[in-house]
């Protein structure tokens, strides 16, 4: 059977009919077959068996050989794979060609219109947060969302903070209330904020959380009274990063003086600045 070097290269220009295709890959199939036979000339015959495989399933391929006719010609060549959901790729695990072992995971499958909030809270403050709490979601590109808490994992984990501070913190799930349509853009593994809340009120004396600061252990504010400072205890309540609630020591309609630097005293003269 006489050579033939340059019967595995595809043609560049001219179209191949489907016998020719054959004749081609059966050329690369007679390759294949000689340097099966073993000869003491051919030290490395192995080798180059597994380069004209190669170089067969390459022209195959680029010839648009049918799947069936491989398929027949060699049973194990091709794998069906079932999901046991519907839904999209999200990710592709095995992207290189390669041997895997059973049961890893080649690709990961959702279901984009099917997400939920996973928050890593505090555990100082998941343990004042119960189920059916509601949530503001923001932070991820668009208009402010409506959630509910649906679970509150029942153990922590440790977290290193970025200041290098080692925190306790708790998965806490948030499912959706509004309609997919309003969040429809937000994906698998997408950056929110949430705000949840812990507590509510809707008749309690607040204070922002700027008036405050320490004197001795106590909480205080400078009221402003006659144009003048006044160092006022209070007492606080609950508080988030923006009021706190006011249990004594202050009445409603009081001025107090915001983000008080270490020029103000008890007594310095203050006026009341105009808003911008």
């Amino acid at each position: 059977m006489s050579r033939q070097p340059n019967s595995a290269r595809p043609p560049s220009s001219s179209p191949t009919t489907p016998s020719s295709r054959k004749s081609r890959i059966g050329s690369c199939s007679s390759a294949t077959g000689r340097y099966r036979r073993p000869s003491p000339t051919r030290p490395c015959a192995k080798a180059q068996v597994e380069v004209r495989r190669n170089e067969q399933a390459i022209i195959q391929a680029r010839l648009g050989q049918p799947a069936d006719d491989v398929a027949q010609s060699d049973p194990a060549c091709c794998i069906q794979l079932r999901a046991p959901v519907s839904g999209r790729i999200l990710k592709i695990v095995q992207e290189s060609e390669g041997m895997v072992q059973p049961s890893a995971p080649l690709v990961e499958i959702g279901d984009p219109l099917d997400l939920q909030v996973v928050a890593d809270l505090l555990s100082t403050d998941a343990v004042q947060i119960r189920p059916g709490a509601a949530v503001r979601i923001d932070g991820w590109g668009g208009t402010a969302l409506q959630g509910k808490v649906t679970r509150v994992d029942p153990a922590g984990f440790l977290k290193i903070s970025a200041l290098g501070i080692e925190e306790q913190r708790v998965h806490t799930e948030i499912d959706f209330v509004d309609p997919p349509e309003k969040w429809s853009l937000l994906g698998h593994d997408y950056r929110v904020i949430v705000h949840v809340t812990s507590w509510r009120d809707d008749n309690v004396l607040t204070v922002p959380v700027a008036a405050l600061f320490r004197k001795g252990d106590d909480w205080a504010v400078y009221v402003a009274k006659d144009a003048r400072a006044r160092t006022t205890l209070v007492q606080i309540g609950h508080r988030n990063s923006r009021v706190a609630e006011i249990k004594s020591g202050l009445s409603e309609g009081d001025r107090v003086v915001m983000h008080p630097s270490d020029r103000v005293s008890d007594g310095v003269a203050v006026r009341e600045r105009d808003a911008e």
